[in-house]
């Protein structure tokens, strides 16, 4: 089976640049908690993510640092693998 390239080192290093810039999520635009570290950032919705411009299940390139972008981890899974920025149109439920 081969290692999975998200523990590597390019990887680590690419998020690790990312998270330097400490910019604002580039879905919402609010700042990201980027004080959240460790076990707790895997799982807080405001902390850093490294998200892809271009979706990695539509070609895009893991490593490419024109294709990283700074998100929360609450946007980043919102998305999902669409190519648009905009949230997915909700309806309201009391018609």
């Amino acid at each position: 089976m081969p290692a999975n390239p998200r523990n590597g080192r390019p990887y680590r290093r690419l998020c690790d640049e990312q998270r330097a810039l400490l910019l604002p999520c580039w879905l919402c635009g609010e700042p990201i908690r980027y004080d959240i570290t460790g076990p707790l950032a895997q799982r807080h919705r405001d902390a850093f993510t490294l998200d892809h411009a271009v979706p990695l299940s539509r070609g895009g390139n893991l490593l490419d640092p024109a294709n990283a972008r700074s998100a929360h981890r609450k946007c980043n899974s919102a998305r999902g693998n669409r190519t648009t920025t905009a949230a997915p149109q909700r309806t309201s439920r009391k018609w």
